[in-house]
């Protein structure tokens, strides 16, 4: 039987093994994909020796199907299959369900969340796919919403995308998660337009692929922050300035934003995306360790998959900003780095969750950390 969601896009199994010395039943955790909790299925393992702690494995049969599971719209989702999309085989509102399920537990295990703490119910909100419409309905059955799309080929030169955690590949026709007109990485500079902004990015550089992502996250983080004039702001693993910019016309000319991003051409597309902005490239915690070390008032943190991480939040930390909006792509590396802030004496003030990634396991998140005694509370505008 098919246990809860887990963090990753799989469900969790524990398959008897048989019994200790003590005559207690043993049993080996399975990470399985291709499932949902309650389903009973037969499992084929992919991945796990005698010595390991877990194993991997996929639903290669269905005995019990749960009511969120549909036929996937994917000819190429499934077991032996592309390793693309971890859910094509559930209900779009069932994805969000299980990717609040796993936000609540990564909040409560790694994070330390006192259990009767409101934003342990925070969901996991499906996005509108026209960004010039924000009140427009959201991407329709959880797809064609990728304006980006890389793939593999195969040695004759197909189109073709990567099983699950492996160098195989699989020819494709299509990639029914990708837009008709998505671009594949080139050389070169492209034009995003941004709630009337416009932004020049690396076409073969970082770039949020869900077209409601950029609108959705800035205005998330506007409203947390409620930045205003004359302050002074860090936007740290800044990107190309999507944020800087937005942040630099709410301080205006009397505050100051200082853009600091570890990806030399990203840093320098921000120049000319913001040219209010002050601008450093490097890695952030080398930066934040020698300079730029003033107190701050405010905070944007959009850290890479891997989050923030000790080093950078206690840097920031020691900036005493009054509030902090944290921008993260891994639920669980937030939830590793709200306790960390915790330590230094900052709250879980607000949160919001969005699905930037239909037919994924991943989605993203805009938490707010206050400064305990700040006497600047910033929750109001939510």
């Amino acid at each position: 039987m098919a246990g809860p969601i887990a963090h990753g896009g799989h469900v969790v199994v524990r398959v008897p093994t048989g019994s200790a010395d003590d005559g207690e039943p043993e049993s080996r955790v399975v990470f399985v994909r291709h499932a949902l909790p309650g389903e009973r299925v037969v499992l084929e393992i992919t991945e796990g020796t005698d010595g390991d702690r877990f194993w991997r494995g996929d639903a290669v049969e269905v005995l019990e199907a749960a009511p969120g599971r549909v036929v996937p719209p994917c000819p190429y989702a499934g077991p032996h299959k592309c390793g693309g999309c971890d859910f094509q085989h559930v209900a779009p509102s069932t994805q969000l369900e299980l990717k609040t399920a796993v936000l609540r537990e990564q909040l409560l295990r790694l994070a330390r969340l006192d259990p009767a703490d409101p934003l342990l119910d925070t969901p996991v909100e499906p996005v509108p796919a026209d960004p010039a419409d924000p009140s427009g309905p959201a991407v329709p059955d959880g797809l064609r919403w990728r304006t980006r799309q890389s793939y593999a080929r195969t040695p004759s030169g197909e189109r073709a995308m990567r099983l699950h955690r492996s160098h195989d590949v699989i020819p494709i026709d299509d990639c029914v998660i990708a837009r008709t007109d998505a671009r594949e990485p080139a050389p070169g500079t492209v034009t995003e337009l941004v709630l009337g902004k416009e932004f020049t990015v690396a076409a073969d550089g970082f770039w949020q692929v869900h077209p409601g992502a950029p609108p959705t996250l800035v205005t998330t983080v506007l409203e947390l922050l409620d930045p205003r004039p004359g302050e002074s702001v860090l936007d740290l693993y800044a990107g190309v300035g999507l944020f800087a910019a937005f942040l630099s016309e709410r301080v205006g000319p009397d505050g100051r934003v200082v853009a600091i991003e570890g990806d030399r051409r990203a840093s320098e597309l921000s120049r000319v995306n913001v040219p209010a902005a002050e601008v450093t490239a490097g890695d952030v915690g080398q930066i934040l360790a020698t300079s730029y070390d003033d107190p701050v008032d405010l905070v944007v943190l959009d850290p890479p998959r891997e989050g923030a991480r000790r080093a950078v939040v206690e840097q920031v930390a020691a900036r005493t900003p009054h509030a902090v909006a944290y921008v993260a792509c891994d639920p669980a590396a937030l939830a590793r780095d709200v306790a960390i802030f915790a330590e230094h004496g900052y709250r879980l003030a607000a949160l919001r969750a969005f699905d930037l990634f239909p037919m994924t396991h991943h989605f993203e998140c805009v938490a707010l950390l206050e400064k305990t005694g700040s006497g600047r509370r910033r929750t109001d505008a939510v």
